[in-house]
């Protein structure tokens, strides 16, 4: 029997009109100011918010998918969990994804080659109205041609078992790793940009010790940068704002960053709904 996981937060963190969320999409793609060529994206890190909040930081993400778009088949998305805890990372009990722009289907030869780990999971409980991996999804389905899905909604984990699946799933420039994570939370404007500036700074150090203040996602992300370390790549920062600077109330703001990995010998030559 095929199993559909249904869009949970379409009309409220992105259009659930085909149409709208098309020209959402389109439009925030526009905005980018083309990147100089670069190797492809190993990784990336991308927030999840509502779109009229960070849809344009991650849109400077995606587009450098872009020049990608027939190569990568495969995308293991990570994000932390906000409404059902779970110990672990959690697949989910579906064949597909769907969207407003389609159905997304999951990469089954993949997670059979993680599923015997003990902190891989399956709970439907934990996909069925989170947030974090869904808001992904229209962008990939709009920079990409044609690939499969690893969803992985993370929650009580270590590093060392975020960098164990991903090292399994690693393969070469077919799959790109993403994580999904917000910023630091409900901290004033000027106190967020102190705190982001500190936590990029880490990121960009491959520092594994991202606590959940600094970033929502701090789990994937730490075990993103352990791999990445292991693997010798190389992070960016493409764009870090806040939820302040895009409409929000400067009072209580929500951070975003969009980072890209790539492999260092290739990076050398070429140099609420707000969360």
């Amino acid at each position: 029997m095929h199993t559909v996981r249904e869009a949970a937060v379409a009309g409220t963190f992105y259009p659930s009109d085909k149409q709208a969320l098309v020209r959402q999409i389109e439009a925030l793609m526009q905005a980018v100011v083309p990147a100089k060529s670069q190797a492809s994206p190993k990784a990336m890190i991308v927030p999840h918010a509502g779109y009229i909040y960070s849809g344009q930081t991650a849109a400077i993400a995606y587009a450098c998918l872009k020049p990608f778009r027939h190569i990568i088949k495969r995308v293991v998305l990570l994000g932390p969990v906000h409404r059902v805890p779970v110990r672990g990372l959690a697949l989910p009990n579906a064949d597909t994804f769907a969207t407003p722009l389609g159905s997304v289907a999951l990469d089954h030869a993949a997670i059979a080659a993680i599923s015997h780990l003990k902190q891989v999971v399956v709970s439907a409980p934990a996909h069925a109205l989170e947030h974090s991996l869904e808001v992904q999804l229209p962008f990939l389905q709009t920079v990409l041609a044609d690939f499969k899905l690893v969803p992985l909604a993370v929650g009580d984990a270590t590093a060392a078992e975020v960098a164990e699946v991903l090292d399994l799933l690693w393969d070469g420039p077919e799959t790109l790793i993403l994580v999904s994570s917000d910023l630091s939370h409900f901290l004033p404007y000027a106190l967020a940009q102190t705190v982001d500036k500190t936590t990029i700074k880490n990121i960009l150090n491959l520092d594994s010790t991202i606590s959940h203040q600094q970033a929502c996602g701090g789990t994937p992300v730490n075990g993103l940068t352990l791999s990445a370390k292991r693997h010798h790549l190389k992070p960016t920062l493409l764009d870090l704002c806040n939820s302040g600077d895009t409409g929000g109330d400067k009072q209580r703001v929500v951070g975003y960053a969009a980072l890209i990995f790539t492999e260092e010998a290739n990076n050398d030559a070429n140099h609420s709904q707000r969360q």
